[in-house]
């Protein structure tokens, strides 16, 4: 069958239909809220008014009774709950904390928010999760956490991670934006840390167009989110709290309307991640045994929630280029491909450890250990994921039913054979 880029008809005719779990439930929902005009009831004071409006509050409540956690702090970005999330933990200017390099920018700059420094340990080659193995050649005198991102879908490995940081004393946060509702044996990716959390991003699993949930079993930990997310400096002296450190609040608070949504969505939960998993499994049936695929791997005793469809391409064995496959498969209809996806010690910030102001901080303070690399080679498989061989489909920029799914294995049926 000629290939669509050689003047062939292309596998899907038609662009798929984006992806939307916005229904009747959400669109009555934020019309309440406009209706009632309460769009917010945050105040910056110490309150009844200090925690957010009813929505707000019973979203946080629907969260903890579906993640079974003692705390769920809302806020108006997953970024916000990053930097609420190591604001909140013992950390001091010039500390450390590990993170993946294979990750939203976010993950790393919530670091330096602080005046945190960011080092970054390579990541498993099969599940692009930061590499236990690796970690503990990575751990200083100033290492205070490890922030652990449980990309495209499934957890890290956090039975390794947490023996780790027990032996060391460390925290740990579990970045779970892009894997809601995976599943750790029987207990949910994002509540077996310190502090877990998923995005309300518009393109990921529900969503409130923006947002964030931040989880916990930690009630000190707890209120110190609550007091950064909504202007702590304000609030500790009548709220009578004694500990300073790191209270520097800010306006990170959800509103009304994106809580109304987000009651609605945390329902459909459940039911849109199998959708996900049924969509992978099928399509993971369709291309098992073409050459030059290796499939995305499930760490066992845990689910996947297919945020990205993650590939790797064989390229020893085939007889073109990432760039060349990528090129063929979108001349037959296939969109939302990922061309690897980031290494973030490579992006001018760190390359050339310029933050705040010019002159280097917070590198270059007496506070910061000065040995901390971010060369290119320090994270090898990364760099070669990223530069060579992955290759993801955004599973949830699309509706994907069984036509969908057939026609992105016939897409890349036609790709893989001519290449091999």
């Amino acid at each position: 069958m000629k290939l669509a880029i050689q003047g062939g008809s292309p596998a899907i005719p038609r662009p798929f239909k984006r992806y939307n779990p916005i229904g009747e439930g959400e669109v009555r929902a934020a019309t309440e809220v406009l209706r009632d005009g309460n769009l917010s009831q945050f105040l910056g004071a110490w309150g009844p008014d200090f925690y957010g409006g009813p929505k707000v509050q019973a979203f946080e409540r629907a969260c903890e009774d579906f993640f079974s956690v003692k705390h769920a702090v809302t806020t108006n970005s997953w970024t916000s709950g990053l930097v609420a999330a190591v604001g909140s933990l013992d950390v001091e200017p010039g500390d450390e904390v590990l993170v993946s390099p294979w990750t939203m920018s976010a993950s790393a700059t919530a670091i330096l928010h602080w005046n945190c420094i960011p080092v970054f340990v390579d990541i498993e080659p099969d599940t692009f999760c930061i590499d236990p193995r690796k970690i503990e050649q990575h751990i200083s005198p100033r290492t205070k956490a490890i922030m652990s991102v449980d990309i495209f879908g499934q957890s890290a490995d956090i039975t390794a991670l947490q023996a780790i940081a027990d032996k060391h004393g460390l925290a740990i946060i579990s970045d779970t934006a892009q894997a809601p509702a995976a599943m750790v044996g029987s207990e949910y990716a994002g509540t077996l840390t310190d502090i877990g959390g998923f995005s309300l991003n518009y393109h990921k699993h529900i969503h409130t167009g923006e947002g964030g949930v931040l989880v916990t079993n930690d009630s000190q930990l707890a209120e110190r989110m609550q007091l950064i997310r909504n202007h702590a400096e304000a609030v500790v002296g009548p709220k009578g709290v004694s500990r300073l450190d790191n209270m520097v609040g800010h306006n990170f608070r959800l509103g009304e309307i994106e809580a109304a949504i987000g009651i609605q969505q945390l329902k459909k939960l459940p039911g849109l991640v199998a959708s996900r998993q049924r969509a992978a499994q099928a399509l993971a049936g369709g291309l098992r045994g073409l050459p030059g695929l290796r499939m995305p791997q499930v760490r066992a005793g845990c689910t996947h929630v297919y945020y990205v469809f993650p590939i790797v391409l064989e390229l020893e064995i085939l007889r073109a280029t990432r760039a060349e496959i990528i090129e063929a498969l979108v001349a037959e209809g296939v969109e939302g491909l990922v061309a690897g996806y980031v290494n973030l010690h490579l992006l001018p910030m760190f390359q050339e450890k310029i933050a705040y102001g010019s002159s280097g901080f917070p590198w270059t303070a007496d506070f910061t250990r000065k040995d901390i690399s971010y060369a290119r080679g320090i994270c090898p498989v990364a760099e070669r994921l990223h530069s060579q061989d992955f290759l993801g489909f955004q599973m949830c920029k699309f509706e994907l039913g069984e036509n969908e799914i057939t026609q992105l294995v016939s897409a890349f049926t036609k790709v893989m054979k001519a290449v091999a």
